[in-house]
């Protein structure tokens, strides 16, 4: 990492190419507020190697300039970013806001009219930090991660081994370099470079036979081709007459020929580390003429050339190493060879290899029309790429998804294969899952978006919201059209936010210095040590409380600590946040794991309070013509005791026990025993219900006065008690012999007069819906007390 300090500036002038104009330059003055504002604007010393082709002079994201031109000269305006001022006296002057764009920012300036009335053109570039200090490691390697991931997908359609390299030259700059991007991070890796370095190091060799003159007296062992030499070679010497070999052969040749074994590196193996360095290179070099045909057609300065020249060199000093001087150009590729397969280094190489026909083919239109200009390095959309391969793992792990749902994310294009991964693009992978006897359906959705629309469909119930990521799970039994229409649906969302900014630009709310004030209150101490943001978490309540059926919202960002919160006594419904960073390979991710799984065995609780709260929001909004219920009724009801109480039932809740009293006996009997008794036989109630059973309250009438009613009396208790007509009578006291064989008795207890106001019940339309005409009129029957209400007489 470059070291920034000693070159820093509130000012600085970017002069101008000296192949376009003489002198003259661009002056830029930083505005920001920021205490530290000397580390806005940044100038490096030319004698450093710069990181990835990086611009000498850098601004940094989130900050405002002004800048300055030579009058006549103007700078093009690049919406939100450049800002020209009005006015045709000061179209050289100007103000810079990069926003949250973050990479190399190409400014096109704009010659004064020559005596032609032609305007020239040319570009200077600036490179814009991160506030985040690691953001290059971890743009490098979200980008090779996201890499893999397609490569990965897209052996899922054809063999590698079959695809043919050609860089096509027609492709719109940006789709080449964001194929040289993809490339770039295969063969750029870390992996990559280490697995060549131990190739260099330890390479395969193999014994190969060589042919070596030797003097015949060095010969060795003297096989049959060494003595069809000694009969046949030419270059004799004469053997001296006491030789044991005179009086056979009188001469024999100086030298022969030998053969040896020797340690060799031209190995099939080495043949193929060769060509595959040298492809690598290729498609480097080829790109670069690419570029500086480029130039000299349009006068522009592509500053991918940079890149791909630097990568170039890199090849060009791995192939000018020892080994490969004396490793010929191989004639077939040995991808079966158990070394390529399993040799440390070799099986990287290959494995790159494999990936790199494919990478440089992919096209890829996932970011909106900016994010993959000629050296941006959008790091925050990144991001959120990387997240969702990330979770697509993730989900692939815990759930069953099927090969045919990943399969989709790569689809044939008129210009090669492409990943169908975009921004705004909803993109949704279907799974199931089984757990603890129930069956449930998942869906893992990008960019999904809620719409507006009216209860009881899916979407928002005010503007339209679009999580990045969403989770929905459903029992299987249902559809996704049922299940949303019956509150058995849930969605869990998680929305990627990378940036993690300093103190000063992290309160959004407040411009006081944390650091110096001791009585805040937990949650802003959290935002000043940048473990998330309290916007964030706002957004997640947007989520939660407009998307219906959202029982989770949680935001994943690279930071360091989580917070979970939860609404009630389960772990949904929820929000919070999850540290996700790609500095530790996504470590945090292990927690994210373990949140969906506890999600999804919540979900199988068929008891659980999320249960039993979405079954009643369903029943009571299934009605979209609920009761009106206006009248006087009691705000509490006694529990155990007289003191102890309870919020009173809704009336739609409370069941009312319509009971007809034969006479004065009975009424005095109910009264002074606080009880009252149906008879269980066919001339009691019509219907034994949960609605008759678990009654609140108890409201007399008499033989006769069908449009009056006495007081109304509290059940105590949740349901009545069965007795026999023996005990009813010996042990109640009953006035009267009882006929049927068993009753049952419900406990009452007295309620204030003023408790249900002073109106009167008519209830003569109940009774003949409910009890019947003529005898039946006597029997007692349970409505609700919404219900009852109705019949109020306003005026008695």
């Amino acid at each position: 990492m470059l070291d920034f300090s000693p070159f820093s500036h509130e000012e600085v002038c970017v002069p101008f190419p000296p192949d376009f104009i003489q002198g003259g330059g661009l002056r830029l003055i930083a505005e920001s507020v920021n205490a530290k504002k000397s580390l806005a604007l940044l100038e490096l010393d030319e004698g450093l190697e710069l990181d990835d082709g990086e611009a000498r002079f850098q601004l940094l994201e989130g900050q405002s300039y002004e800048y300055e031109l030579p009058v006549g000269f103007s700078l093009k305006p690049i919406s939100r970013v450049v800002h020209p001022s009005r006015g045709n006296n000061n179209q050289h002057r100007g103000r810079i806001t990069p926003g949250n764009y973050v990479g190399r920012l190409a400014l096109s300036i704009v010659c004064p009219a020559d005596d032609t009335d032609i305007q020239h053109s040319f570009e200077l570039a600036v490179e814009v930090r991160s506030v985040k200090a690691n953001y290059r490691s971890e743009y490098r390697k979200m980008l090779e991660d996201i890499t893999a991931e397609c490569t990965s997908l897209l052996m899922q359609h054809s063999s590698p081994t079959t695809q043919q390299f050609a860089v096509d030259h027609n492709n719109k700059s940006e789709t080449l370099y964001q194929r040289f991007a993809f490339v770039k991070a295969l063969v750029d890796s870390d992996e990559f470079r280490n697995a060549v370095q131990r190739i260099v190091a330890m390479p395969v060799t193999q014994w190969q036979a060589q042919v070596e003159e030797r003097d015949i007296r060095r010969a060795g062992r003297i096989g049959s081709w060494q003595l069809r030499q000694m009969a046949s070679r030419s270059d004799r010497v004469a053997l001296p007459s006491s030789h044991s070999l005179y009086n056979t052969l009188n001469t024999l040749p100086s030298r022969l020929a030998t053969r040896v074994k020797i340690d060799s590196l031209d190995t099939p193996e080495n043949r193929f580390v060769k060509h595959a360095l040298q492809t690598f290179a290729l498609f480097c070099s080829s790109l670069c003429d690419h570029i500086e045909y480029k130039q000299k057609q349009e006068s522009s300065f592509p500053y991918i050339y940079h890149e791909a020249k630097a990568l170039e060199g890199r090849f060009e000093s791995y192939l000018s190493h020892d080994i490969f001087k004396s490793v010929q150009v191989p004639n077939t590729l040995p991808l079966n060879s158990p070394i390529l397969q399993r040799k440390e280094g070799y099986r990287e190489v290959l494995r790159v290899w494999l990936m790199f026909d494919l990478a440089a083919k992919l096209v890829w239109q996932a970011p909106d029309a900016e994010s993959y200009q000629v050296g941006k390095r959008d790091v925050a959309t990144l991001y959120e790429y990387w997240l969702f391969f990330k979770l697509l793992r993730l989900i692939e792990d815990i759930f069953n998804v099927a090969p045919t749902e990943t399969e989709k994310l790569i689809a044939k294009t008129g210009d090669g294969l492409g990943l169908q991964l975009k921004e705004g693009k909803h993109l949704a992978i279907d799974a199931s899952y089984h757990y603890a006897g129930r069956d449930l359906k998942v869906q893992f959705s990008y960019n999904r978006t809620f719409g507006h629309s009216q209860f009881p469909k899916s979407g928002s119930w005010t503007q339209a919201m679009r999580p990045d990521y969403t989770l929905s799970i459903w029992p299987s039994a249902f559809t996704v059209e049922q299940a949303e229409a019956q509150e058995l649906i849930v969605h869990v969302h998680f929305d990627a936010k990378y940036k993690v900014e300093g103190l000063k630009y992290f309160l959004a709310d407040t411009d006081t210095d944390i650091a110096s004030n001791e009585s805040l209150d937990n949650e802003k101490r959290l935002q000043k040590e940048g473990k998330y943001k309290r916007a964030d978490l706002l957004k997640m309540h947007a989520y939660k409380d407009a998307i219906r059926r959202t029982v989770g919202a949680y935001v994943l960002y690279p930071g360091s600590r989580s917070i979970e919160k939860r609404g009630f006594h389960e772990v949904v419904p929820g929000l919070g946040a999850f540290p996700v960073s790609p500095s530790n390979d996504g470590d945090g991710l292990t927690e994210v794991r373990a949140f969906i799984i506890e999600v999804v065995e919540h979900l199988t609780n068929r008891a659980s309070q999320r249960e039993q709260l979405s079954y009643q929001k369903y029943a009571i909004h299934k009605d979209d013509s609920p009761d009106i219920v206006q009248e006087v009724m009691p705000e509490y009801t006694h529990a155990l005791t007289p003191t102890q109480i309870n919020r009173f039932v809704p009336p739609s809740d409370a069941g009312v026990l319509i009971a007809y009293i034969k006479d004065k006996q009975q009424l005095e009997w109910i009264k002074n025993k606080r009880l009252y008794n149906i008879r269980l036989d066919t001339k009691g109630l019509k219907k034994y219900g949960i609605t008759e059973a678990s009654v609140k309250y108890v409201l007399l009438r008499c033989k006769g006065e069908h449009n009056q009613a006495f007081r109304i009396w509290e059940v105590v208790g949740s349901a009545p008690k069965v007795v026999s007509k023996k005990a009813l009578q010996s042990k109640h006291k009953y006035p009267s012999m009882p006929s049927a064989e068993a009753y049952l008795l419900y406990e009452l207890n007295e309620v204030s007069d003023d408790a249900f106001g002073e109106g009167k019940w008519d209830l003569s339309d109940l009774i003949k819906q409910y009890a019947g005409t003529g005898a039946e009129q006597a029997r007692p029957f349970a409505i609700s007390l919404s219900e009852l209400s109705k019949s109020v007489v306003k005026e008695y």
